[in-house]
């Protein structure tokens, strides 16, 4: 199989589109800002009454005014509200705590200005380059040289200034771009970094060590919780990184319908890489059935699947609870973990 370096990796749909095209003056916008017929702007028919969210939004207030407390007595407790679902009007403010980026930021202040403000970078014209290609068909950053795209560009520009070893890597743009849907772009960088430094350490380096350390473990717990899958394949030769890369490098931002993707998140916040594999195991599991294998009969058919998931199936109310329901540990990680870091690289 044919590796890339992380600053040149071609994702999956990551297409250019005319910058200039004026999208906001076409379809309606969801709720999340994405055009109504895009992929992932989202179907799902999960609605709370208005009473439940005012209380559940209260309820992160309250939390917010204690956190160490909560975080140290409590986690049981904010776990639950996590798998629940953020409210949206306080998730960027969660997502900062839970990560500890809040903090971070308050310890660095004016770091980012000053990031921003240097020299223009070697990254600079890649860095331009991916901004069209970056949710296009999200209100935030469909116009050239809008706001979005401006605030995108700095994020990207003053990490790979931060991370001088790392640089710039095509999968933090989607990831960073969700970031900025929630919070200021000083507030998004800094989260940013507390991904990559804390969740997913290593993913965006030269040669993706983490990444293909990560997939051998994917395979190895594919084995465990879904052997039929595991099996066809083993069976098509078909290694976890030709599709699973793109899922776990964006966080999975662009290949959900966004309010899974947000669920997804909130969890990921709060419990680390473990909501990663249990939530892409459970998609392998729903989108490929017995049945389904029976109609995917080569290497072309299976990749063909995964690339365009049954968009029903990976709804929140659809997708969280088989993901859920699946008894993955955190021990489990680490001792899967153990088992593939012994076999040493491929």
């Amino acid at each position: 199989m044919e590796y890339y370096e992380p600053q040149n990796i071609q994702l999956n749909g990551f297409t250019p589109i005319n910058p200039d095209e004026n999208l906001t003056a076409g379809p309606s916008v969801d709720r999340y800002g994405f055009v109504g017929d895009h992929k992932q702007a989202s179907n799902s028919k999960t609605s709370l009454p208005i009473e439940v969210i005012r209380q559940r939004e209260l309820k992160w207030v309250h939390m917010f005014d204690d956190w160490d407390k909560w975080m140290t007595k409590k986690s049981s407790k904010v776990k639950e509200r996590c798998r629940k679902g953020i409210p949206s009007s306080v998730r960027g403010r969660a997502w900062q705590h839970l990560s500890g980026s809040a903090d971070l930021k308050k310890k660095n202040e004016g770091r980012f200005q000053e990031l921003v403000m240097k020299e223009s970078s070697q990254w600079q014209d890649v860095i331009t380059k991916d901004l069209s290609r970056t949710f296009p068909f999200h209100e935030m950053f469909c116009e050239k040289d809008g706001l979005g795209q401006k605030d995108l560009f700095d994020i990207l520009k003053a990490y790979a200034e931060y991370d001088t070893e790392t640089g710039y890597c095509q999968a933090m743009a989607p990831v960073a771009a969700v970031l900025l849907m929630h919070m200021t772009a000083e507030e998004a960088f800094w989260c940013l970094v507390k991904i990559c430094e804390s969740y997913i350490p290593g993913y965006y380096k030269p040669k993706l060590e983490a990444v293909k350390l990560d997939g051998a473990i994917f395979g190895g717990l594919l084995e465990k919780i879904a052997p039929h899958i595991a099996k066809h394949m083993e069976k098509h030769h078909i290694d976890p990184l030709m599709y699973m890369t793109e899922w776990f490098m964006c966080l999975l931002a662009r290949n959900l319908p966004f309010a899974t993707v947000l669920r997804v998140w909130d969890m990921f916040f709060c419990e680390g890489i473990k909501v990663l594999f249990r939530t892409t195991l459970a998609m392998m599991k729903s989108a490929l059935t017995p049945r389904d294998l029976q109609r995917c009969p080569g290497l072309f058919e299976t990749n063909q699947r995964l690339r365009n998931l049954p968009k029903n199936l990976m709804q929140e109310d659809s997708l969280i609870p088989v993901s859920l329901s699946l008894k993955l540990t955190k021990k489990d990680l680490q001792r899967e973990h153990a088992h593939q870091a012994s076999k040493g690289p491929k």
